[in-house]
């Protein structure tokens, strides 16, 4: 038997959009925590539309079909529609409603029977789907030891199905658009076989994943002391990786603020922990994009600071460092970077330019 084929978020991304095109339903599978749910929303946030999350797992059959009740005016039993699916009147104010059906699969077979009538025929009951709302679902795989039912076989055959695996390249992208700790970035870019451990053998009730280390970056607090916080981490990814983060971390405290080093104060570094040099870099991206997005520095101002952001990783990084910051900055931020207002973009372009180049292939 083949094995089954895998997706990144961003060919999943793409899949999901063309599908949308011709209404077609798609199942995502995969396991807990690696953004099912996330990569959907963000989906329908970037089209412009209405993104309605409904959990099967929880729900009644009535949930979907909804409530018969006696009508007095027409003297027989009549069906009351569900509020949580969207009506003409909502519809009508988007471009397009993405209607998910999160843990379709961990729902009861006679939840899965009222979603198949919604997801064969756009209807159920007295509903009828809007045109524009188009439909998609998730959950987890049986392997996965989630509370999940096999879903029957005229229900999966109407579904285009598409199974999640974890990428680094694309949770990095998404986590430094939306600004996850420069700690928790920088360990993962130096670890990346740390970003999803979930072993669904495994006693361990916490275990590292992008949605666990999202917590992880809320969770940092320079308030917080460093054993409580060890603990606190420790219950979300793991005793293991808590110890090892909490070193990446003291180590990183060491590091020159991005501050000084894109106002050209500082041009050396004197730490040369590799991990830490990750976060480093990482917090340079973040200085450099809030000083344009805040509007704090005027363009001549944000072209010296740029400057010395490649100046400096020139001088004190590895290439591998040096093209994941200028990848972040120049494709993730599309920073308008003008290389003619650079002194040393020529230097830097002849040196790493093919890297940026094959990084965004």
């Amino acid at each position: 038997m083949s094995e089954t084929r895998t997706v990144t978020t961003v060919q999943c991304r793409r899949s999901i959009l063309q599908a949308f095109k011709v209404k077609r339903p798609v199942f995502i599978w995969g396991p807990p925590g690696i953004g099912k749910s996330e990569l959907v929303e963000s989906i329908a946030k970037e089209l412009g539309g209405a993104f309605i999350d409904i959990r099967l797992g929880q729900m009644e059959p009535t949930d979907i079909r909804g409530i018969p009740f006696f009508n007095k005016e027409l003297n027989r039993m009549d069906w009351a529609p569900p509020v949580d699916l969207p009506d003409e009147e909502f519809a009508k104010q988007y471009p397009i409603v993405v209607l998910f059906l999160d843990e379709l699969n961990s729902a009861p077979a006679s939840v899965q029977g009222a979603a198949y009538q919604l997801v064969l025929n756009r209807a159920v009951g007295k509903y009828r789907c809007p045109d524009n709302v188009v439909i998609i679902a998730a959950g987890n795989r049986e392997s996965d030891k989630g509370v999940t039912y096999r879903m029957p076989t005229p229900l999966a055959n109407r579904f285009i199905h598409m199974e999640l695996r974890v990428d680094f390249d694309s949770w990095q992208v998404w986590a430094t658009q939306n600004k996850i700790h420069k700690d928790v970035v920088g360990y993962l870019s130096f670890a990346k076989q740390d970003l999803h451990d979930f072993d669904s053998k495994s006693a361990s009730r916490a275990f590292a994943t992008p949605r666990s280390w999202s917590f992880v970056s809320e969770l940092l607090d320079d308030e917080c002391d460093n054993d409580t916080l060890t603990n606190l981490i420790a219950g979300t990814v793991g005793e293991g990786l808590a110890v090892k983060f909490a070193a990446h971390r003291k180590v990183a405290g060491r590091m020159p603020e991005p501050s000084d080093i894109l106002s050209g104060k500082v041009k050396d570094l004197a730490v040369k922990e590799i991990s830490a040099m990750y976060s480093l870099t990482i917090s340079m991206c973040y200085e450099l994009r809030d000083a344009l997005e805040n509007k704090k520095v005027d363009s001549k101002k944000f072209h010296e600071m740029a400057g010395n952001f490649f100046e400096y990783m020139m001088k004190n990084f590895e290439t591998e460092l040096v093209v994941m910051g200028a990848k972040i900055a120049l494709k993730t931020y599309k920073l308008p970077i003008e290389p003619s207002q650079l002194n040393n973009f020529d230097e830097f372009y002849k040196k790493y330019g093919k890297y940026i180049v094959d990084a965004g292939n």
